[in-house]
Protein backbone atom coordinates (compact mmCIF):
# COMPACT_ATOMS: atom_id res chain seq x y z
CA UNK A 1 0.00 0.00 0.00
CA UNK A 2 1.44 3.46 -0.70
CA UNK A 3 2.14 6.26 1.96
CA UNK A 4 -0.87 8.30 1.38
CA UNK A 5 -3.40 5.58 0.90
CA UNK A 6 -1.89 4.17 4.38
CA UNK A 7 -2.41 7.66 5.80
CA UNK A 8 -6.03 8.02 4.20
CA UNK A 9 -7.09 4.32 5.62
CA UNK A 10 -5.78 5.13 9.02
CA UNK A 11 -7.49 8.82 8.93
CA UNK A 12 -10.75 6.83 7.68
CA UNK A 13 -10.50 4.72 11.05
CA UNK A 14 -10.28 8.08 13.04
CA UNK A 15 -13.26 9.30 10.72
CA UNK A 16 -14.98 6.44 12.38
CA UNK A 17 -14.78 7.33 16.02
CA UNK A 18 -16.08 10.59 14.90
CA UNK A 19 -19.07 9.62 13.87
CA UNK A 20 -19.59 7.54 16.89
CA UNK A 21 -18.96 10.35 17.98
CA UNK A 22 -21.49 12.48 16.74
CA UNK A 23 -24.19 9.41 17.36
CA UNK A 24 -23.41 10.09 20.92
CA UNK A 25 -24.36 13.88 20.54
CA UNK A 26 -20.68 14.92 21.02
CA UNK A 27 -18.64 16.71 18.73
CA UNK A 28 -17.84 14.30 16.32
CA UNK A 29 -13.70 14.09 16.47
CA UNK A 30 -11.89 10.74 16.14
CA UNK A 31 -8.27 9.87 16.99
CA UNK A 32 -6.38 7.31 17.27
CA UNK A 33 -2.85 5.79 18.28
CA UNK A 34 -0.59 3.66 15.93
CA UNK A 35 2.04 1.92 16.88
CA UNK A 36 4.98 3.52 14.71
CA UNK A 37 6.85 -0.14 14.00
CA UNK A 38 4.15 -2.05 13.19
CA UNK A 39 1.78 0.23 12.16
CA UNK A 40 -0.67 -1.42 14.33
CA UNK A 41 -3.92 0.73 15.64
CA UNK A 42 -3.23 0.27 19.66
CA UNK A 43 -6.32 2.70 20.43
CA UNK A 44 -9.26 4.75 19.23
CA UNK A 45 -11.69 7.29 20.88
CA UNK A 46 -13.73 9.72 19.68
CA UNK A 47 -14.69 12.79 22.39
CA UNK A 48 -16.88 11.90 25.57
CA UNK A 49 -16.94 15.35 27.32
CA UNK A 50 -20.41 15.50 27.68
CA UNK A 51 -20.85 11.55 28.53
CA UNK A 52 -17.63 11.65 31.38
CA UNK A 53 -18.63 15.04 32.17
CA UNK A 54 -14.83 16.05 31.74
CA UNK A 55 -13.91 18.93 29.31
CA UNK A 56 -10.66 17.02 28.81
CA UNK A 57 -12.33 14.23 27.57
CA UNK A 58 -11.09 15.44 24.02
CA UNK A 59 -10.57 11.86 21.29
CA UNK A 60 -6.90 12.80 21.28
CA UNK A 61 -6.68 13.12 25.28
CA UNK A 62 -8.66 9.48 25.47
CA UNK A 63 -6.17 7.57 23.17
CA UNK A 64 -3.49 8.63 25.01
CA UNK A 65 -4.37 8.19 28.03
CA UNK A 66 -5.56 4.72 27.17
CA UNK A 67 -1.72 3.94 26.11
CA UNK A 68 -0.15 5.49 28.56
CA UNK A 69 -2.30 3.56 31.39
CA UNK A 70 -1.77 0.31 29.41
CA UNK A 71 2.22 1.02 29.24
CA UNK A 72 2.47 2.27 32.51
CA UNK A 73 4.41 5.19 30.89
CA UNK A 74 3.85 8.70 30.75
CA UNK A 75 5.86 8.93 27.32
CA UNK A 76 4.78 6.68 24.69
CA UNK A 77 7.39 8.23 21.57
CA UNK A 78 6.53 4.74 19.78
CA UNK A 79 3.19 6.06 18.87
CA UNK A 80 1.71 8.37 16.01
CA UNK A 81 -1.64 10.02 16.44
CA UNK A 82 -3.96 10.30 13.51
CA UNK A 83 -7.19 13.10 14.36
CA UNK A 84 -9.71 14.36 12.33
CA UNK A 85 -9.23 17.91 13.78
CA UNK A 86 -5.69 19.90 13.98
CA UNK A 87 -5.39 19.43 17.96
CA UNK A 88 -6.64 22.00 20.74
CA UNK A 89 -3.92 23.69 22.73
CA UNK A 90 -4.56 21.82 25.55
CA UNK A 91 -4.30 18.28 23.41
CA UNK A 92 -1.67 19.57 21.43
CA UNK A 93 0.17 20.35 24.66
CA UNK A 94 -0.45 16.89 25.88
CA UNK A 95 0.71 15.42 22.51
CA UNK A 96 4.02 17.20 23.21
CA UNK A 97 4.51 16.31 27.01
CA UNK A 98 3.74 12.44 25.70
CA UNK A 99 6.46 12.60 23.41
CA UNK A 100 4.65 11.03 20.38
CA UNK A 101 6.61 11.81 16.69
CA UNK A 102 4.26 12.46 14.40
CA UNK A 103 0.51 14.12 14.05
CA UNK A 104 -1.70 13.27 11.45
CA UNK A 105 -4.52 15.17 11.30
CA UNK A 106 -7.22 15.73 8.60
CA UNK A 107 -9.59 19.53 8.79
CA UNK A 108 -7.73 22.68 9.99
CA UNK A 109 -9.04 24.79 12.79
CA UNK A 110 -7.90 28.02 12.01
CA UNK A 111 -10.10 29.46 15.21
CA UNK A 112 -9.38 27.18 17.57
CA UNK A 113 -6.50 25.06 16.74
CA UNK A 114 -3.01 24.88 18.48
CA UNK A 115 -0.71 23.63 15.82
CA UNK A 116 -1.58 25.86 12.61
CA UNK A 117 -3.47 28.81 14.06
CA UNK A 118 -2.14 31.71 15.95
CA UNK A 119 -1.63 29.80 18.54
CA UNK A 120 1.13 27.86 16.80
CA UNK A 121 1.89 25.99 20.21
CA UNK A 122 5.13 23.87 18.50
CA UNK A 123 6.91 27.33 17.73
CA UNK A 124 7.13 28.00 21.36
CA UNK A 125 10.69 27.97 22.38
CA UNK A 126 8.84 26.53 25.80
CA UNK A 127 7.35 23.54 24.54
CA UNK A 128 10.40 20.84 24.60
CA UNK A 129 8.90 17.93 22.22
CA UNK A 130 7.91 19.30 18.99
CA UNK A 131 6.45 16.48 17.05
CA UNK A 132 6.18 15.87 12.97
CA UNK A 133 3.52 17.27 11.74
CA UNK A 134 1.08 16.23 8.84
CA UNK A 135 -2.20 18.16 7.95
CA UNK A 136 -4.86 17.72 5.39
CA UNK A 137 -5.30 14.11 5.42
CA UNK A 138 -8.84 13.61 4.02
CA UNK A 139 -9.50 16.90 5.15
CA UNK A 140 -12.94 17.63 3.10
CA UNK A 141 -14.46 14.29 5.05
CA UNK A 142 -13.18 15.71 8.38
CA UNK A 143 -14.03 18.89 7.84
CA UNK A 144 -17.76 17.93 6.53
CA UNK A 145 -18.55 16.05 9.61
CA UNK A 146 -17.97 19.02 12.05
CA UNK A 147 -19.69 21.16 9.30
CA UNK A 148 -22.56 19.13 9.29
CA UNK A 149 -22.99 18.30 13.22
CA UNK A 150 -22.83 21.96 14.02
CA UNK A 151 -25.62 23.16 11.16
CA UNK A 152 -27.83 20.02 12.53
CA UNK A 153 -27.53 21.94 16.18
CA UNK A 154 -28.27 24.66 14.89
CA UNK A 155 -31.84 23.86 12.98
CA UNK A 156 -32.57 21.73 16.10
Amino acid sequence: MHKSELHQSLMTVALEEAQAAAARDEVPIGAILVRRDSGEIVARAGNRTIEKHDPSAHAEMEVIREICLREGAQRIPDYDLYVTLEPCPMCAAAISFARIGTVYFGARDPKSGGITSDVDLYSKPQIHHKPHIVGGILEEACGLILKDFFQRKRRS
